[in-house]
C-alpha cells in the first residue's frame, strides 16, 4: 500500500505533509504535489498534516477516481523533483480549497 495525493491539492499545494515525511517521497510540480509509490512506506503521518484532506490511502473507497490519481502520482513522481522542506502554499490557495473539478487545472 501507499498514499496518494488527489485533486484537492491542485492550485493549493500545501506542504505540511512534506515536513513530516520520514522518507522524502513527495515530489513538487507547478501547482500540485505527488507521492512516489516506490518510496512511500505507508506510515500515514502525512494524512493528518494535510489541511485540505488531499492525501488518501490507495484503497480509499470514498475516492471514485483513485486509479487515475494513483497513476498521476506514479508518473509525475518520476518527472518532478523531490521536495523535502515546507514551503508556503500557493498565493490563492484559499480560493481553490474544496473546489470540485480541478483535474484539468493540473499543470504537468
Amino acid at each position: 500500500m501507499t498514499h496518494i495525493v488527489t485533486e484537492n491539492c491542485i492550485k493549493c499545494k500545501h506542504t505540511d505533509c512534506v515536513a513530516v515525511c520520514p522518507v522524502d517521497c513527495f515530489h513538487e510540480g507547478p501547482n500540485f504535489l505527488v507521492i512516489d509509490p516506490e518510496v512511500c512506506i505507508d506510515c500515514g503521518v502525512c494524512i493528518p498534516e494535510c489541511p485540505i484532506d488531499a492525501i488518501v490511502i490507495d484503497d480509499d473507497k470514498k475516492v471514485s477516481d483513485l486509479t487515475y490519481w494513483a497513476q498521476v502520482n506514479k508518473d509525475l513522481s518520476q518527472k518532478w523533483p523531490v521536495i523535502t522542506v515546507k514551503k508556503d502554499p500557493l498565493p490563492d490557495h484559499a480560493d481553490w480549497k474544496d473546489k470540485p473539478n480541478k483535474r484539468d487545472l493540473l499543470e504537468k
